[in-house]
């Protein structure tokens, strides 16, 4: 794991709830992880130009209004479980078969919306998920859009598969890999939690941040499988461990966001 000057600048600006970060704080924070003042002010440049971040009145930086949707549904990841209901075996179906391949920047757009679903491809151009998302298809389609699916794209309930497609809808995701994940990841928490405290500060704030990034991003990509495919207590089992190292995470770099003039961070983050 490493931090590059993109993704340090948009991961700090992340855990600030929309709140704004000065420039020599984030010079600061690039020295923790050996990157130069020179990359990260090029890089803050870059991200400008992408209408990824803005500059407020006083030169300060923030996720731009036009991320937010993104960003607030990463920074949403520990009251992800609130978003389950039961299943009864439907699916919540999208028909994205309709945007030209030279148009890279909408495939992109559309491809992270539909995995920040855990939608997988079914037939060509029909991705399915489980229907169990609280709101169902309305509320998914509203999500999706949000995300950058384009609005005329066909978002439906799918019921009453003939039983060799259900069983290969239901095996579209790797349970296994993702079982094995949780408990990979749960150990790698727990061994940081413990060396943390021995560990020089700027280790600390390295460690902290990139390790919890990590385990946000596999929270915030979890496909949030129902009980039948996916035991249901592993994951959670994920998301307390990580609720716990994210205050720890947050206690290592507090000092160093006052220091330097920033608002606290709400979690480390590196999706």
């Amino acid at each position: 794991m490493r931090a590059t000057p993109r993704s340090l600048v948009v991961d700090l600006l992340s855990t600030l709830g929309g709140h704004a970060m000065p420039v020599r704080a984030l010079v600061a924070a690039g020295e923790i992880f050996d990157i130069s003042p020179e990359s990260l002010r090029v890089a803050l440049v870059r991200l400008l130009e992408a209408g990824t971040i803005e500059r407020n009145e006083r030169g300060q930086y923030c996720i731009a209004a036009a991320a937010r949707a993104v960003q607030g549904h990463v920074a949403a990841w520990n009251r992800i479980e609130d978003r389950l209901t039961g299943w009864r075996g439907d699916w919540i179906a999208v028909h994205a078969a309709g945007a030209p391949r030279r148009d890279r920047a909408r495939l992109r757009q559309r491809e992270r919306a539909l995995g920040f679903l855990g939608m997988k491809e079914l037939e060509p151009g029909l991705w399915v998920r489980p229907n169990n998302l609280r709101g169902g298809v309305e509320a998914a389609r509203a999500e999706l859009i949000d995300l950058g699916l384009e609005d005329t794209t066909p978002v439906f309930g799918l019921a009453q598969l003939d039983a060799a497609t259900e069983a290969r809808a239901r095996g579209l995701w790797d349970a296994a890999g993702l079982r094995r994940g949780y408990g990979e990841m749960i150990a790698a928490l727990d061994e940081s939690a413990a060396r943390l405290p021995s560990l020089p500060w700027r280790g600390a704030l390295a460690e902290s941040f990139l390790l919890g990034g990590e385990g946000i991003r596999r929270v915030v990509f979890d496909p949030l499988l129902p009980e039948p495919i996916i035991p249901a207590a592993e994951r959670a089992a994920l998301i307390d461990t990580m609720r716990r190292y994210d205050r720890l995470g947050r206690a290592c770099w507090r000092p160093f966001m006052r220091e330097n003039g920033a608002p606290h961070m709400h979690a480390p983050m590196n999706p």
